[in-house]
């Protein structure tokens, strides 16, 4: 079920550092081909700090651990990919259908594929008012029980954040700010909370790590890592952004797994397109801090 491209596979075999990388910020995160030209950039950042790349998709009932330039050209342009969490995922591969996987789905697979080190945007999580939708992304519970160590930049700023702090907590899942002892928001470096911990190196977290594999059933760690200084949009300016896109959906009608691609979609709207340049700086930021941990890890 598992193909590996012959780049990871060969990394594999040398005992070289690996980042997973999801695929919906491929299929459902940007238009074509400014969704093949970031994996792309993504992809590069992580082969300049020494690790090999690994995007994982759903593609011919096969979990692909890396894509080929042909695949990612193929996956970027494909039409109706389901988007994949836990749930969806066998049913993409029993049907052949394409998905792209979420941050769960992602974890998931590189699990079962032998990689530690996964980076992406931002993770789901208590979307606002979930004591009365009780929409709460499966990014949390994957979270809880899947030893990967994922990197972002914190949940999306459109969420609760307090309540997913929270269920992370719950759920045992260390949440360590790097270098810094606030949370950052995504696209914002601050959200005004408090980090659980904080570690200012990728040494410090690969340290935590290795101690980690010691308790094989406790899960996974989230890593959050603000964006730089010079890409963020500050927390005071996107809230106004986040409220009135939330709004949208709501007179809508838009739930569930929709709700997220459509905010961040009018987000990029009302933003004139800043949000999506920051998207793009805080994934990459991401996946050179991810390369630098799973360094520490062979």
């Amino acid at each position: 079920m598992l193909v590996y491209s012959a780049e990871v596979r060969d990394a594999l075999a040398s005992n070289k550092p690996i980042v997973a990388l999801e695929s919906t910020i491929i299929t459902h995160g940007m238009p074509f081909p400014k969704n093949v030209e970031t994996a792309r950039l993504v992809e590069a950042d992580i082969r300049a700090e020494g690790a090999v790349p690994a995007t994982i998709a759903l593609m011919d009932g096969k979990i692909m651990i890396g894509l080929s330039d042909s695949d990612l050209d193929r996956l970027a342009q494909a039409k109706d990919v389901m988007k994949c969490s836990r749930a969806d995922l066998t049913f993409a591969l029993s049907t052949g259908l394409y998905g792209a996987t979420t941050v769960a789905a992602t974890m998931m697979a590189a699990h079962v594929a032998g990689l530690k080190v996964f980076a992406t945007g931002g993770i789901g999580g208590v979307h606002k008012g979930a004591e009365t939708t009780f929409d709460v992304s499966a990014d949390l519970d994957e979270l809880g029980r899947t030893p990967v160590c994922v990197v972002s930049a914190g949940a999306k700023a459109l969420l609760d954040i307090p309540k997913t702090l929270e269920v992370l907590e719950t759920k045992g899942v260390p949440v360590i700010a790097y270098g810094t002892e606030e949370l950052p928001a995504f696209w914002s470096r601050t959200s005004g909370l408090q980090a659980p911990y904080t570690l200012n190196s990728a040494a410090d977290i690969g340290q935590l790590l290795k101690m980690r594999q010691n308790f094989p059933d406790h899960g996974g760690v989230l890593i959050a890592n603000p964006v730089p200084e010079t890409d963020e949009i500050p927390g005071s300016e996107m809230a106004g952004f986040i409220d009135e896109a939330i709004r949208q959906a709501e007179a809508r009608n838009i739930t569930g797994k929709d709700v997220t691609p459509f905010v961040l979609g009018a987000i990029l709207d009302l933003t004139d397109g800043r949000s999506l340049d920051t998207n793009i700086a805080l994934v990459r930021n991401n996946a050179r801090l991810a390369a630098r941990i799973a360094a520490e890890l062979v």
